[in-house]
């Protein structure tokens, strides 16, 4: 900014056809940035800044660029997830962010210019409604245009998503993009005729895209896509012009001073051109990667040894003349393409190499495929879980997990070459989630198929788009998996060299057409629509109508790669593969989780460990979710009739004798299972067979397996139960560890003297031991607890255990007490 600043400087760019305004302003935040912007839509706000350093570093052969997207929790009112809770490494959509941010910016840059440039995208506000990764480009362009930086801006960008009516709706809100077929991220600059020229596209199909079209919405084709770019132009055009508001406003800093960089000086071209044209027109003709580097280097070895030798007369340049032999190079192949229509390889502007594709190449994997074009090489690998296995996510925005994963993978033996292996990089991230959303319309929804997916992608070969390869590789790996996808799903990288007026449009470009060309052009979809699209430009933008061309010439590509594709498999298979888990899903009542899950897991911990099938339960706040995997199907099966049991419990019959297992015991009587879902409650006044029984550990061990008798089942389900045959009586319950019959003291029951014998009354004139009795002992404390332990489960060891000495008694004294027994002495003290 200028001296003169006195304050914060506001400009406004309605969004036409909403009630959404963009805002920039400058002056107030960052002051001792070069350039800084706050911009908001909605109540979504960013800082944007952008500095560069005042000299080039030493060395320094390339534009070092750097865009960063800081993602602050706090902008969302939330606290980080992470141990530390605070912000770690960025997000995979961080990183996409960054990367979109990148791609318009890089190439509106002067040629040599080589100060180091940071552009930080700070976001404060995240309103959960209007998304902010195309607001932060917007923000980025003016915070370099009021910075000095030399910056051919500037740049505008804007979202449009197409409803289900077939309009385009700009700047639209995350629900409208989820009620949305398509999105399109359009990036571009007014150029010298006014127009607004294409420098980048991201877009791709929503998740129920598929859905939406079977309920008649219409389809994105090519024919939609070139209508989008055409209404995008009118909001990118709103942008550049509230920029330039803005500059004019606030006015600018001073063009910073900088010296250009150049790799070589303007007499090394044609001494290169002289002495190497041939040799490197030659070696630009082997079809082979690896043959036309090797015969390229010899080539440019030549042309040192001549031009670079002592005394000779670039002696002491030979960086310079490898980069001039490099640009010579480049120049040749353009010139062959547009002139002669012929490419590297031989093949014209429209050919494909040759296509191959395979199913079933890992035997242990859930399904797998490998797809080759010629010298690019992927294999992918799906693996299907349970949908515990979601990603969780920490991010901004509204979703927090999601259940289709794409993994992309690039080691440096792709290439031939070594290199560092470990953390993806940007560039993998990038790519991994591109293909992701290419296949992403197409995959199943949870109701339909209930599993987690993971799609890996191992790129073994490159040599040009690895990325589209990896979609075509992971389509076929899903079918293989027995996912039913909607379709089958193929990806196509076009290229295009601008020369002499002329746009020349490539298919299926090399890795060198990617280096030597102007434009990097990515097409996925099935056979009758698009479910993304990638474009990159290194020229000031492109027209709509070559686009539109490229588009069509890209469709006739992906067609024929669905042809080879179907050859190796069809459709998807009918079931998943004998290494996959067998997953069933249903809801289940909301008020059932409880008795499903059982106290701290009990009860789905034992039917997993008897039927070895792995269940999980989630809701979403009004209906509950049970999905149960296995390897094998039988125990799927089996653990799903006993979940079923559970919610639709058997009905007990009064006066029907059933074998059942304790399964908890309080201080009034033990819970017996009778019923898969079904227990009932035997009473401690009823396990003596008339003989008073004191404490119910003193005849059943929570385990035990019993026959019981149903007295009575309550209108509310609950059952009462009596033993067939007394526990008093000196006969152990079937599984009971306890003495046997014949060790049983001459009174009945087990021989429980190690617990300590009951302690006299507290009264002078009471008897030592109270006589037993049959009646029912009548507390309203023990009432209490009863009632409480069925609404909130076992609450631990009794009242009298926990005293650890004298327990609660009647006013005049009580039984004996069952904690410290010194003397028999302990008894119930009276109630305070």
């Amino acid at each position: 900014m200028t001296d003169t600043q006195t304050g914060p400087i506001t400009v406004e760019a309605p969004v036409s056809g909403t009630d959404r305004t963009i805002t920039f302003e400058t002056g107030k935040l960052a002051p001792q940035s070069m350039g800084a912007v706050v911009a908001s839509i909605g109540r979504t706000t960013l800082l944007a800044t952008a500095n560069a350093a005042s000299s080039v570093r030493e060395g320094m052969d390339f534009f070092p660029l750097t865009i960063d997207v800081e993602e602050r929790m706090y902008a969302a009112g939330r606290i980080p997830g992470s141990f530390f809770r605070r912000e770690g490494r960025p997000s995979d959509l961080a990183i996409l962010n960054c990367r979109l941010i990148d791609r318009p910016l890089r190439p509106s840059f002067p040629k040599g210019f080589r100060n180091e440039t940071q552009v930080v995208i700070t976001v404060m506000g995240a309103d959960g409604v209007n998304p902010q990764d195309v607001l932060g480009i917007n923000a980025a362009s003016a915070a370099l245009m009021l910075s000095g930086i030399p910056f051919d801006g500037p740049i505008g960008a804007v979202r449009v998503a197409y409803d289900q009516e077939g309009a385009w709706i700009a700047h639209p809100t995350y629900d409208e993009g989820e009620a949305a077929t398509f999105e399109l991220v359009v990036a571009g600059r007014r150029n010298d005729a006014g127009d607004i020229a294409v420098m980048m596209v991201e877009a791709g199909g929503t998740e129920k895209a598929v859905d939406y079209y079977d309920a008649g919405a219409p389809k994105v084709t090519e024919a939609v896509i070139a209508e989008g770019l055409d209404v995008a132009k009118a909001y990118i055009a709103h942008s550049i012009d509230a920029q330039l508001e803005l500059v004019k406003l606030a006015g600018a800093r001073p063009p910073m001073s900088w010296e250009p960089v150049l790799d070589y000086g303007d007499d090394v071209v044609p001494a290169v051109e002289a002495h190497g044209t041939d040799g490197l027109a030659q070696a630009g003709t082997i079809a082979a990667k690896a043959d036309r580097e090797v015969a390229t280097r010899a080539a440019v070895a030549d042309i040192v040894a001549a031009l670079c030798a002592d005394g000779a007369p670039l002696e002491g340049r030979a960086k310079e003349v490898k980069a001039a032999a490099k640009s010579v190079q480049k120049g040749i192949i353009r010139a062959r393409v547009v002139n002669d229509g012929v490419r590297i390889d031989g093949r014209g502007p429209a050919d494909l190499r040759p296509v191959s594709a395979e199913v079933g190449i890992l035997p242990t994997a859930h399904g797998s495929g490998l797809f080759q074009r010629g010298e690019t090489q992927v294999l992918d690998v799906c693996t299907l879980g349970m949908a515990k296995m979601d990603q969780m996510l920490d991010t901004l925005a509204p979703e927090n997990k999601k259940r289709f994963m794409h993994h992309y993978n690039m080691p440096p033996h792709a290439n031939g070459e070594t290199g560092r292996v470990g953390s993806p990089k940007r560039r993998e991230i990038g790519h991994g989630l591109l293909a992701e959303r290419a296949l992403l319309p197409v995959v199943p929804s949870k109701e339909d198929f209930p599993y987690a997916l993971r799609l890996v992608s191992e790129v073994l070969s490159s040599n040009g788009s690895t990325s589209m390869g990896s979609v075509c590789a992971s389509s076929l790996s899903l079918m293989d998996a027995g996912v039913p996808v909607t379709a089958a799903v193929a990806g196509i990288a076009m290229g295009l060299i601008y020369a002499d007026g002329k746009y020349t449009t490539l298919t299926d470009i090399l890795g060198a057409e990617d280096a030597f060309g102007d434009m990097d052009f990515k097409v996925a979809g099935t056979s009758e629509f698009i479910t993304a699209l990638q474009l990159d430009t290194k020229i000031d933008g492109l027209p709509t109508e070559v686009l539109s061309a490229a588009l069509e010439q890209a469709r006739d590509a992906r067609l024929a790669i669905l042809e080879v594709m179907a050859g190796a498999i069809a459709e998807p298979r009918s079931e998943v593969g004998e290494t996959a888990p067998k997953i069933v899903s249903f809801e289940i009542p909301i008020d059932k989780i409880g008795e499903v899950i059982g106290p701290k897991g009990k009860v789905i911990n034992a039917i997993q460990a008897e039927t070895g099938a792995d269940i999980s339960v989630d809701d979403d706040g009004m209906v509950g979710t049970v999905s149960i995997g296995s390897t094998e199907s039988s125990k799927v099966e089996e653990a799903k009739r006993q979940i079923q049991l559970i919610l639709n419990p058997p009905t007990a019959d009064v006066g029907q004798v059933y074998q059942g297992r304790v399964v908890n015991i309080t201080k009034f009587g033990a819970f017996v299972n009778i019923l898969p879902g079904r227990d009932g409650l035997l009473h401690i006044s009823k396990m003596g067979g008339g003989k008073r029984i004191d404490r119910v550990e003193d005849v059943l061990d929570l385990g035990d397996v019993i026959e019981v008798r149903v007295d009575d089942v309550d209108p509310g389900g609950k059952v009462s139960l009596s033993p067939v045959t007394a526990l008093a009586d000196g006969d152990a319950p079937a599984g009971d560890s306890g003495a046997s019959s014949n060790d049983a003291p001459a009174g009945g029951g087990r021989d429980r003297t190690d617990r300590g014998g009951r302690g006299g009354r507290d009264r002078d004139d009471a008897p030592a031991a109270a006589p037993a009795t049959s009646g029912d002992e009548v507390s309203f404390e023990d009432a209490f607890d009863a009632e409480i332990r069925t609404e909130f489960g076992d609450l631990g060891p009794a009242e009298e255990q926990r005293a650890g000495g004298g327990g609660r008694g009647d006013a005049g004294g009580g039984r004996g007490g069952r904690g410290g027994r010194s003397g028999g002495g302990g008894g119930r003290g009276g109630r305070r």
